[in-house]
């Protein structure tokens, strides 16, 4: 696993995932332009996570048994035809079923996390999975920043053609770059989708790990969704391309727990994940105090992101340890209780919006990241430590 395939990897997968966050800052402009409620436009989020968890329980575990170089190549090409439905689509219950689609073809960066465990050196294994779910999530949020100056210039529907024309030259890049590895074993596809849950039940340190991966991102995506809301109202009344820009105040965050992976392999794995939830915690409290300041938001933006993002590299990362034959069914128990919480996130903020607004908002983040820090305390004493067995 060289350094260029490293980026490469981390390229490609940023790209793929960043189709899940294209409409995030668009929520106004999507719903003004299809003539629908900002709350409606705001389950467009949930939808897409939905067809992501899809998408990972049904297609990842493939890439315990078949050729991933052709099952990445496959599942591109099929979100460049998710995105051009999205592009093209009339109504707001049309683009809903669109991105359903496209969180299900959203998933080839969740192919190459575990084959980039499988390439690595063991004593290399945490840094350069590390490094490629930091793609994914730089892409996360580079994809907010991205979406509100293309809309800004084309239209929202702009932001789609785009995603089509990455995800086919990221298809013709990898199909040639990713190595071809020995035949896996032969499983059936309903016995191999029904031994993620088999994974799940073996090991207990997947069952804690899981509760904590899908706290962080449900609280993430809560965060960044009510963001669009207290951003686009006032006393701040931003347009979506200044909403956009919150985007490099997250990425600064992310480019601060690059390096987590590191730590897993210093063995340091459960101290980091705790002060991370830690600053989590802390950064809701300051969104809260702060909400009437920018200066205030953009500093719990950086927390809150290089805290999240600390946390799901270590967990990913933590996980991959635990069977080297199933990392793939591994990674799909971790993904799609991620973005199951993810979807959770989603939806609470719209409701806790309309229920409370952003107080209402910080208050639930600040006890989801409790309950959070409580799991973790009791976990790291033993749950939480992984023990290595083969599949």
């Amino acid at each position: 696993m060289t350094r260029r395939l490293t980026f490469l990897f981390a390229v490609a997968a940023g790209a793929a995932v960043a189709n899940l966050y294209w409409s995030q800052p668009l929520l106004d402009l999507i719903a003004d332009d299809l003539h629908a409620s900002p709350a409606a436009a705001g389950w467009l989020i949930t939808a897409t996570q939905l067809g992501y968890a899809a998408g990972i329980l049904f297609l990842v575990p493939l890439g315990d048994v078949v050729d991933r170089r052709k099952l990445v190549r496959t599942i591109l090409l099929c979100s460049a035809g998710a995105a051009v439905l999205c592009a093209v689509a009339p109504s707001l219950g049309l683009l809903t079923g669109a991105l359903v689609l496209l969180g299900v073809t959203a998933v080839s960066g969740q192919i190459l996390a575990p084959l980039a465990g499988d390439l690595a050196d063991d004593s290399e294994r945490g840094h350069v999975v590390g490094t490629v779910i930091s793609g994914i999530l730089i892409g996360i949020l580079i994809s907010r920043t991205v979406a509100g100056f293309v809309a800004g210039v084309a239209g929202w529907r702009a932001i789609y053609v785009l995603a089509a024309l990455i995800a086919v030259g990221s298809a013709l890049v990898l199909s040639r770059r990713v190595p071809t590895l020995p035949p896996r074993a032969r499983i059936p596809y309903w016995t191999l989708i029904a031994s993620v849950g088999q994974v799940l039940a073996r090991e207990r340190t997947a069952r804690w790990t899981v509760v904590l991966a899908a706290t962080a991102f449900g609280t993430f995506t809560m965060f960044w969704t009510a963001l669009t809301f207290l951003l686009s109202s006032p006393p701040y009344g931003y347009s979506v391309q200044a909403i956009g820009l919150f985007g490099i105040a997250g990425l600064a965050g992310a480019l601060a727990a690059q390096r987590a992976g590191r730590l897993h392999d210093r063995g340091m794995s459960l101290p980091a994940t705790g002060v991370a939830w830690v600053l989590l915690l802390a950064s809701f409290g300051l969104a809260l105090a702060g909400r009437h300041s920018v200066v205030a938001i953009v500093i719990a933006v950086v927390l809150l992101d290089a805290a999240a993002q600390t946390i799901g590299i270590l967990n990913q990362t933590r996980l991959f340890a635990l069977s080297p034959d199933a990392r793939s069914r591994l990674n799909t128990v971790y993904v799609t209780s991620n973005f199951i919480g993810g979807a959770a996130g989603s939806a609470a903020a719209t409701v806790l919006w309309s229920a409370g607004g952003w107080t209402a908002v910080c208050i639930a983040g600040l006890a989801a990241s409790g309950f959070a820090l409580a799991v973790w305390a009791v976990g790291r004493r033993g749950a939480l430590i992984p023990t290595a067995r083969p599949a």
